[in-house]
């Protein structure tokens, strides 16, 4: 990474702000998790991938888990996880997930460990961004193949499988498609490692949609060990139009046997008995393949060749070579990655969105994930209590407050509840009550919670659920993430946005609309999500929305607005006016991710953006005083690929600015002059 320097010097010296420390407050619940991995001698010893924290390694079988991967990792996100059969104490981990939310976070290469995670060496391969899976040579533990997805949100030509003979010291693309598509799963064959199979994928997330297929995707197979290639994508048996998301996998009992799960029209389970030259169709139940590219992993049984799992929303298991599946219960939904055990493959280790979770019993039973401290919270906020409370949404779970400390000594899961709302929302706490809690969630979802009472009401400003549909539908856009306010002035009024700005004078009883569509509202943008094969219409993809929303602290009805589709507004007339207010230099399309009024001074306001989702990473964030009509650009000391999602100003001091990139803290002690990191002991993010 390269930082803006601007030749000024630390406003503080790095040294001072070392007698700082960080300190976790948990929850320790478990969050996504894309890449699993056993050691394959000591039955105890496994590995999981955080999507948003790094290698977490257990020695008790799934009972504590403590990170590998801190001090070394840049990023934080890992996509694929592999132990070398022959060698246990080699470990390689390849970053950035291709389960490719709106949200997601990309990766820079490969790592890899040669004392079972004890510390680790980058190899390279930035520009990937984002792996699908690392595969080890089952004999040597040198020779290790890497499918590249490449970049979610563009075209990069750093795509394919890579090779490498020496041990991640050197590569070679020894399989490329296409700009546009990438490697998205490989499988050595555990009858004969020269034998490999490939999926490819042609996908694409822009801010409004998820495009999955095209004629990138397909597969591959190699019998000399990745020098040459066959695409066998269209052999008899196998799907003939469209292709999306393909996951394969390779019997170790029975040589020739392969199974696939295809997202096409007439996608299914399909079973190869001659090394992919003729396919049998299995089940074609829905339930298997929805959402393709969020799930479409698929696992052969290592000692069973009639035994296969799938993982899915639900994780499923056939025994009678793909025909039917049964679901098999785990600890929670969303499910994306599974190591069996070769030799007893009883025991496994499973990755899901509620963390990874260990198995000796085939799946009967499974470990903890209340164990981990890896959830992923979209947002955080806190209350007026003494100690105070912080609370928070995570993501494909509830809402959760903990206290900032505890007597007992330990913040302990007794003292942990949920406060309404769902997995994506803001959260908001009366300053006069802190019982009186508003939280939200995707679909305009949205609680009054009293947890003196236990009452959760619904007071959506719309009650339509649009689960579903498409934003052209929707009479009001709701973000996966939408603003929620109470009013500094004013506690009994609320204000919520869409692609308007709703308030609410009765604690949300009703509600009322004070603004114009604050967005471009390009037509383009407001149509179903997904395809060419599979819609995708889950409220992640509604755009042309309002993202952020604030009121000022000092002057009552003075509003400031951002949209995800490049505009910021200002209000100073309690919205019966709006000003189009957005930094003429910004570039186009930037999604406003924080707007914040100084607490000092009314004129004065701060913005962080993005552009990550047009393959944009630069840092932007932006000052103005006098009411947006001047912004300067204030992101000087910043790394030029840091992604920045919230700046503050501390209410205390003027001109103290702290701000969030996607991989760590910064501070700066001269109005945004100057950065400085304040990442101190915090963990790579």
């Amino acid at each position: 990474m390269t930082a803006k320097s601007g030749g000024a010097k630390p406003q503080v010296a790095p040294e001072m702000l070392n007698a700082l420390r960080w300190r976790l407050v948990g929850p320790f619940r478990g969050g996504r998790v894309v890449a699993v991995a056993g050691d394959p001698v000591n039955p105890q010893i496994f590995y999981f991938g955080s999507t948003g924290g790094g290698v977490w390694k257990t020695y008790d079988g799934g009972r504590v888990w403590e990170n590998v991967s801190d001090g070394f990792f840049k990023r934080a996100s890992v996509g694929g996880l592999a132990v070398a059969a022959s060698d246990p104490n080699v470990i390689y981990a390849g970053m950035g997930e291709t389960t490719i939310r709106g949200n997601v976070s990309h990766g820079d290469g490969v790592y890899k460990s040669t004392d079972a995670g004890k510390t680790w060496t980058h190899l390279g391969l930035e520009k990937t961004r984002n792996i699908a899976k690392v595969r080890v040579h089952p004999e040597n533990p040198d020779i290790v193949y890497v499918a590249a997805f490449g970049h979610a949100h563009g075209s990069n030509p750093e795509r394919g499988v890579y090779r490498s003979k020496d041990g991640g010291a050197t590569w070679e693309l020894v399989l490329y498609r296409s700009d546009t598509a990438g490697a998205n799963d490989l499988v050595i064959d555990p009858t004969n490692p020269r034998i490999i199979y490939v999926s490819f994928w042609e996908a694409i997330r822009r801010p409004w949609e998820m495009i999955s297929g095209g004629p990138g995707s397909g597969i591959f197979k190699s019998t000399d060990g990745g020098d040459s290639w066959t695409e066998i994508s269209r052999n008899d048996g196998l799907p003939k139009g469209v292709l999306g998301k393909i996951g394969i996998s390779a019997s170790a009992t029975k040589p020739g046997r392969v199974y696939a799960v295809v997202e096409a029209e007439d996608g299914a389970i399909f079973r190869s008995d001659d090394g992919g030259e003729t396919w049998q169709r299995g089940s074609e139940d829905r339930n298997l393949r929805q959402r393709a590219w969020y799930y479409h992993h698929i696992y052969a049984d290592p000692q069973d060749a009639d035994t296969v799992w799938l993982l899915n929303v639900e994780a499923w298991k056939s025994t009678d070579a793909g025909r039917t599946f049964e679901v098999v219960a785990v600890p929670h939904g969303d499910n994306h990655d599974l190591w069996i055990d070769p030799k007893y493959p009883l025991r496994m280790i499973e990755g899901n969105d509620g963390g990874a979770c260990v198995s000796y019993n085939g799946g009967n039973s499974w470990s903890d994930i209340y164990n981990q401290p890896t959830s992923e919270f979209y947002h955080v906020a806190t209350d007026m209590q003494t100690p105070y409370r912080i609370y928070g949404a995570q993501q494909d779970n509830t809402t959760m407050t903990v206290p900032s400390r505890s007597p007992i000594g330990a913040i302990s899961r007794v003292e942990e509840f949920a406060v309404g709302g769902g997995e994506s929302g803001y959260i908001q706490v009366d300053p006069r009550d802190p019982n009186i809690i508003y939280a939200g969630s995707y679909g305009g979802y949205l609680t009054r919670y009293n947890h003196a009472t236990g009452e959760h009401r619904l007071i959506n400003v719309w009650p339509e659920n649009t689960l579903g549909s498409g934003a052209e539908d929707a009479r009001y856009r709701f973000q996966w993430t939408y603003p929620i306010q109470i009013s500094p002035h004013n506690p009994d009024e609320i204000y919520v946005t869409s692609q308007f700005v709703h308030r609410s004078n009765n604690g949300g009883s009703s509600w009322e609309i004070i603004s114009p569509d604050l967005t471009w509202h390009d037509p383009e943008t407001l149509k179903s999500s997904g395809g060419p094969i599979t819609k995708d219409n889950t409220g992640a993809e509604y755009y042309a929305t309002i993202f952020a929303f604030a009121e000022s602290k000092l002057t009552p009805g003075l509003f400031w607005a951002g949209s995800d589709d490049g505009m910021v507004h200002v209000s100073q007339d309690a919205g019966k006016t709006w000003q189009n207010v957005t930094p003429p230099d910004l570039p186009d399309w930037a999604l406003m991710s924080i707007v914040e009024p100084s607490p000092h001074d009314a004129a004065t306001a701060y913005l962080a953006a993005t552009r990550y989702k047009y393959d944009d990473f630069s840092p932007y964030l932006y000052r103005t005083n006098d009411y947006g009509k001047s912004w300067v650009k204030i992101v000087d000391g910043i790394p030029s690929d840091q992604i920045t999602r919230v700046v503050r100003e501390d209410p205390n001091r003027r001109g103290l600015l702290y701000a969030g990139t996607e991989a760590g803290m910064y501070v700066s002690f001269n109005d945004g002059a100057q950065w400085q990191p304040l990442q101190l002991n915090l963990p790579v993010v």
